[in-house]
């Protein structure tokens, strides 16, 4: 049986928990806490609300969100071992018990529907083993009116952009992760055609597009650091 994505996704990250933020920042050139701040900013959520934070990780958006909202966050992520580290992580931080950690699928979501006041996931998108399925199971759970936004890489569409990041995700990035680590280095080799077979499959339009047909209104995308990541939002109907 071929791997599926969300288990291809599990077994290469799970042993990078502990080294995960450090790196997920040198390797993005400091950009991936300002991807993560811009994710969390387009929530209209405050105090004495509850937001789901899908495909956690390390806790990192979970705990923006309680700095720049103040809300409270249940967390979810499939990997133990980077809920382990999420946990760690908490206990360092302040007002980490705003937030609860859960082990679930983000395509299988262990709550009733609208149950949150808005939705997080950052990096998800391109492991859905079916798209539209999983938008509209993100869809599910939150609230009508509440607004969901995630964020993964993109490949840029400007030419000189494209051919820069060519160069970095084919050699860059599998050279730095060789000296990191093992686990580095198999992340460092993967990211590329993993990014442009999702870009391929999904171009922003697209996407979009799918994001209407799963339930959401005042869908709105933002290609941010030239196209390396984009960030994409909208309302629940």
């Amino acid at each position: 049986m071929a791997e599926t994505l969300s288990a291809r996704a599990r077994d290469l990250f799970a042993p990078l928990g502990p080294s995960y933020d450090r790196y997920a920042r040198l390797l993005s050139f400091g950009q991936d806490p300002r991807w993560r701040r811009f994710m969390v900013s387009r929530l209209p959520v405050g105090p004495g609300e509850v937001v789901l934070d899908v495909a956690t990780g390390t806790a990192a958006v979970a705990l923006e969100l309680v700095r720049q909202k103040g809300c409270e966050v249940v967390a979810v992520d499939q990997s133990p071992e980077m809920l382990a580290e999420a946990r760690r992580r908490l206990l360092l931080a302040d007002d980490s018990k705003r937030v609860r950690l859960v082990e679930a699928s983000a395509q299988e979501l262990p709550f009733e529907d609208d149950s949150f006041d808005g939705l997080t996931g950052a990096y998800l998108l391109r492991y859905l083993d079916d798209l539209p399925a999983g938008l509209r199971e993100l869809a599910r759970v939150v609230q009508p009116g509440a607004t969901a936004a995630l964020l993964d890489f993109g490949v840029p569409p400007g030419a000189l952009p494209r051919a820069a990041w060519n160069l970095y995700v084919d050699a860059g990035l599998p050279l730095l992760g060789r000296a990191i680590s093992p686990g580095w280095h198999e992340v460092g080799r993967f990211l590329g055609d993993s990014i442009r077979d999702f870009d391929e499959h999904w171009p922003l339009r697209r996407l979009v597009a799918a994001w209407r047909e799963a339930g959401f209104e005042d869908v709105s995308a933002r290609r941010l650091s030239l196209g390396g990541c984009i960030a994409i939002w909208g309302r629940k109907s």
